[in-house]
């Protein structure tokens, strides 16, 4: 499918949508990127209850960018409460660490629209200040999943929420991110259901994300959340032998520490609803998800850490 001529100026097809919580000078950083970019989107912030001042700088500095306060941290269910407000076909997420590349928001728009079926595309990242490309695009160029040949790049089976444009009506069909994962690894479960309900995902390498990473991060909570949201994934959506055996490989390999016992009893308290809404994928989805587990055990950018 060949690529349609370059374009300028503004491109009203694609509305940024971004969650904060207490990084008050990178979060300004960000806004201040995303408003220089040439194709000038809408931009809607939800403020996650930031103690540091956030909400009053983006009110004051950033007007007109729609910002949302819902009081309490929802994690990344902010996400689906500034979806509820886009009235554009496409739907970019960031973080306040994360920032678009001029023209990439343009160029997804185009991917997408002339692919009926395809829900997301998300971007090769580059790791600022050095420029170098984050180890988890290796995973993604590299893909196992087969695809159709119309897919702009390789056919995924999850995405990175910070470098992905979304197909605004499938993520609301599809439900959003899940509310009882709140954060960490929260895309794996949407992830599944847009392909369930026979969407496709893709990488895109034309298009790019930049990420500083935040220092003001808790890890050792970030690999709590994660580890305890893969148990869940896992038990909500893979069949019993797969379910069995990706848990046991991971009480295997995590980290032998507090953080995992932690997470491995975070995961286990929620057991009962995870079991009451368990909805195994049928078999040709779970190919697929097996397919993509076998790749991510050698993959650099999959390791507990932190």
């Amino acid at each position: 499918m060949s690529r349609p001529p370059h374009r300028q100026g503004q491109d009203d097809r694609t509305t940024v949508v971004l969650i904060t919580h207490g990084r008050r000078a990178e979060l300004l950083r960000t806004l201040a990127l995303l408003r220089r970019l040439p194709e000038r989107p809408r931009v809607i912030v939800t403020d996650n209850a930031s103690a540091d001042g956030s909400a009053r700088a983006v009110a004051r500095d950033f007007p007109e960018m729609t910002l949302l306060r819902p009081g309490r941290n929802l994690g990344a269910i902010g996400r689906n409460l500034a979806v509820q407000q886009v009235r554009t076909p496409y739907v970019a997420f960031c973080d306040d660490d994360s920032w678009w590349a001029p023209g990439s928001l343009r160029r997804a728009a185009d991917l997408l629209a002339a692919r009926p079926r395809l829900a997301a595309v998300t971007a090769r990242i580059v790791v600022e200040p050095g420029g170098a490309e984050d180890p988890v695009v290796r995973e993604l160029r590299e893909s196992p999943l087969p695809g159709p040949d119309w897919l702009p790049g390789p056919a995924l089976g999850s995405f990175l929420a910070a470098a992905t444009v979304l197909r605004t009506d499938a993520f609301r069909a599809a439900g959003g991110f899940h509310p009882g994962l709140w954060l960490g690894g929260e895309e794996e479960l949407l992830a599944c259901d847009l392909l369930r309900q026979g969407w496709w995902l893709a990488y895109a390498e034309e298009l790019t994300v930049h990420h500083q990473a935040s220092r003001l991060r808790d890890s050792t909570a970030r690999r709590v959340l994660g580890i305890r949201n893969t148990l869940w994934f896992t038990w909500l959506r893979r069949p019993l032998l797969p379910a069995l055996h990706r848990t046991g490989h991971l009480l295997r390999t995590v980290p032998r520490d507090a953080a995992s016992v932690r997470a491995f009893a975070h995961a286990t308290a929620g057991l009962p609803w995870v079991l009451r809404h368990r909805d195994p994928v049928p078999p040709d989805l779970e190919h697929r998800l097996a397919a993509l587990e076998r790749a991510r055990r050698t993959s650099p950018a999959r390791r507990y850490v932190g």
